[in-house]
């Protein structure tokens, strides 16, 4: 007998098969239908917003950890990670995108402000990593990437 995929992986599992990095067709049915379309619309906006600015690359962070597409110039902008049914972005923020973030400290949502007192600081900054479920998560990580790195079009 047979188990169904759902049965293999749980909501959160990485993609770890590091024989290549997973490509748009893998990636669509490990996140399914709705993370899909967020995982789309972001990586559609920061290539609107950002044009010719990011080569994305996908990076294997070992068998716990997974791929993940990574954004990046001279600074990481942006790391995206596909989990089953779900994906998250990573956004580090340094001193300047930290002060920044603390004079609108309260114009973010409740759940945001939560996510980044609870973050560890690290040298390099604030790890944030941003579940996206919904409109408004998406809506989140665009401010803070547009907050870290102003767009250079407004598509």
């Amino acid at each position: 007998m047979f188990s169904s995929v759902s049965t293999l992986f749980k909501v959160g599992d990485r993609i770890t098969d590091k024989s290549a990095p997973p490509d748009d067709i893998a990636v669509r049915e490990w996140l399914g239908p709705e993370a899909f379309g967020h995982w789309s619309e972001l990586r559609t906006w920061i290539d609107g917003f950002y044009p010719a600015v990011f080569e994305p690359d996908w990076l294997y962070g070992g068998k716990n950890r997974g791929w993940s597409l990574r954004y990046k110039k001279t600074k990481a902008f942006t790391t995206l990670v596909p989990e089953y049914r779900r994906f998250s972005a990573l956004v580090v923020m340094g001193g300047a995108e930290r002060e920044k973030f603390e004079e609108r400290r309260y114009v973010w949502r409740p759940q945001l402000v939560n996510l980044y007192d609870e973050a560890k600081t690290y040298i390099d900054g604030k790890w944030l990593t941003l579940g996206i479920a919904s409109a408004d998560d998406l809506h989140d990580v665009r401010e803070l990437l547009t907050m870290k790195r102003p767009p250079l079009a407004h598509n």
